[in-house]
């Protein structure tokens, strides 16, 4: 007998686990499928922690998102227990004369000003002699535009991943795990999910699965690109110069390329006792996730620090305590890709995060589940046919497929 749901959700990282738990929250028959065994660090919503920041220099759009979503953690933090969001400050410093690319868009600092102001943020502008004698950690050279947000900081993204699926359990969610999807077709009156062990019906689907989803979905996606990141943690000389709540998390655009930004984490609890630096490289594709090549050259952790720490940061290491090797999944604007896949308005794609979605991920799990009941509307911002993405032919929404 093929088992039924209201909503069927296809991979439980950060945009699925936020959508599976606020269905459950509004009472929705819900059931959760992962090829693994969720939190994990086989896709994008690992590595301990997350850079979260309220005003957004990539859009106002993702504001409300990203507010929603603190809110949101620290409802999960209050039934849980579990500490989610750490508010240890966040500082984005320019040194490109205001023409960094920062995820698709120029003017990173300008729009983040610009954001904070107009959602009365709290925030501040500082010279670099006050950044420096704030957060000892960071050296200048005195022309640099600095703005330090004190809500800022962290997420934990394994913690919001558990403590988002454990709720949704806990709420009458069904979670299937270690099961790979093999097809979603629409048929009359919803969809028909079949997996590596049996199939599910749902009234609708939302497709979640992160690297995995342009082979899910296929044409619509084809412009995404699945990219390597690569991720280190060194050792300083003086650990409480770098704890949280002496040093911020931070974003560095030294200059004009994407590829001249780094971001940095403090020393947090419950994390690798190290300095989290990582940068954004656009240049080394994968064609699917299991092309990630995980292993870390000693020559990658010399040029991070060459590139970007030295001559920034006091006092790190020259080597790495450890490294680590993920991917994300990135649209050629830098946006997120929401929208129903042109089939068929009872499959809803979520994808992609383009490198900086984890901070907006529970407030995109309730817009979801908004979307689905009916109460918001889908945001063209995201939409699958804007021209980024390239203008392709939808076929009539809802137009059953027969299986």
């Amino acid at each position: 007998m093929t088992e039924t749901a209201d909503v069927i959700v296809i991979g439980l990282g950060a945009m699925g686990a936020a959508a599976l738990h606020q269905l459950a929250r509004r009472g929705a028959r819900v059931l959760g499928i992962d090829r693994f065994a969720p939190p994990h660090d086989s896709g994008s919503s690992h590595g301990e922690t997350r850079i979260t920041r309220q005003a957004i220099g990539e859009g106002e759009i993702y504001v409300p998102l990203v507010l929603r979503s603190h809110e949101i953690w620290r409802e999960l933090e209050a039934e849980t227990g579990e500490q989610l969001l750490l508010e240890c400050g966040f500082v984005a410093i320019d040194s490109s004369g205001g023409q960094a690319v920062m995820h698709g868009k120029n003017g990173f600092a300008e729009r983040t000003e610009r954001a904070a102001a107009r959602f009365r943020i709290p925030h501040e502008v500082l010279t670099p002699d006050e950044l420096m004698h704030r957060f000892p950690g960071f050296t200048l050279r005195g022309d640099e535009r600095v703005y330090y947000e004190p809500g800022g900081g962290l997420v934990y993204p394994e913690r919001c991943i558990a403590a988002q699926l454990q709720r949704a359990a806990a709420l009458g969610a069904e979670l299937r795990l270690n099961e790979t999807v093999q097809a979603i077709v629409p048929v009359a009156g919803g969809v028909r999910v079949t997996t590596s062990r049996g199939s599910y019906e749902g009234g609708h689907v939302v497709v979640a699965a992160g690297g995995w989803t342009p082979a899910l979905i296929g044409p619509p996606l084809r412009r995404l690109q699945l990219l390597r990141q690569v991720l280190h943690w060194f050792v300083p000389d003086r650990p409480s110069r770098y704890q949280a709540g002496h040093f911020p998390t931070f974003i560095w655009a030294h200059g004009v390329a994407p590829e001249d930004s780094f971001y940095g984490f403090p020393i947090a609890p419950g994390a690798t006792p190290g300095v989290k630096l990582a940068t954004e490289q656009f240049s080394t594709g994968m064609g699917a996730p299991h092309d990630l090549d995980r292993t870390v050259t000693a020559a990658e952790v010399e040029a991070m620090h060459v590139a970007h720490a030295d001559g920034r940061l006091i006092g790190l290491s020259r080597s790495a305590l450890r490294s680590a090797a993920c991917f994300y999944t990135n649209a050629p604007d830098g946006d997120f890709a929401i929208d129903h896949r042109p089939d068929s308005d009872r499959v809803l794609v979520v994808s992609a995060c383009s490198g900086h979605g984890f901070k907006h991920s529970a407030g995109i799990g309730e817009h979801v589940a908004r979307v689905l009941d009916g109460e918001d509307s889908l945001r063209p911002a995201f939409a699958l046919d804007r021209p980024a993405l390239e203008p392709f032919r939808m076929r009539e929404p809802d137009k059953p497929v027969s299986s």
